[in-house]
């Protein structure tokens, strides 16, 4: 009998918007994709991400790493504006988790921080009519897998109850994956040496990093 694969493709995906928490995160996980004629449109939306600094380099490393494969990569700078060019949206995401400074990792803050950045992921995929959307947050052995799905499949199921413009009555659908399964936790090690990745230390808001780093 042969053995069930870890990773299952959903039934007519052939195209998912991917949340990218990072590069690293991301790589195996795309690369997987491309190689099962699955093309991943990268959405890079990480407000969570404490400092600044930090942000701009993790997204830096993510559209290197589009940029490199030749793949769609998708900023979302909805916090742009002339007077703050550099606005990412960390103080409307700590409006998202305020009350739950103390909470531990993996407690109810990464629950809420889960849940904003893939509700807009999905409002992001209704908009380019990308019936599929997944996350690498689900790659991270910092998190909680079973917050992440809960998050996407919550976050699904409130896109679809608005209008949206998929043909044919269709809906839009979470792809809950462990992309971690596979080889993949493998293979990210050594694409991470191999492109030279910038490999962070910490989740990324200010909450989740080292007391020594505060």
């Amino acid at each position: 009998m042969a053995k069930q694969p870890a990773i299952i493709i959903p039934e007519g995906c052939t195209k998912v918007l991917l949340h990218a928490c990072c590069a690293p995160c991301s790589s195996a996980i795309v690369e997987w994709l491309l190689a099962h004629q699955v093309t991943p449109v990268i959405y890079y939306f990480n407000p969570n991400i404490y400092p600044l600094e930090e942000y701009e380099i993790r997204k830096n490393e993510s559209k290197r790493h589009a940029a490199s494969l030749g793949i769609e990569w998708i900023d979302d700078d909805r916090f742009k504006t002339e007077e703050q060019p550099c606005g990412y949206g960390h103080e409307a995401w700590r409006e998202v988790v305020c009350g739950l400074e103390h909470e531990p990792e993996r407690g109810k803050r990464c629950e809420a921080c889960f849940y904003y950045r893939l509700l807009a992921t999905a409002r992001k995929a209704q908009e380019l009519h990308i019936p599929f959307f997944a996350t690498t947050l689900a790659s991270s052995r910092w998190k909680n897998l079973d917050q992440i799905n809960a998050a996407g499949l919550k976050a699904a199921k409130e896109v679809n109850s608005t209008p949206h413009g998929y043909p044919c009555g269709e809906t839009l659908a979470f792809w809950p994956q462990n992309w971690r399964k596979d080889g993949l936790q493998e293979r990210r090690n050594e694409l991470l040496k191999e492109y030279g990745f910038y490999n962070q230390i910490y989740c990324g808001c200010e909450f989740s990093m080292p007391p020594d780093m505060r």
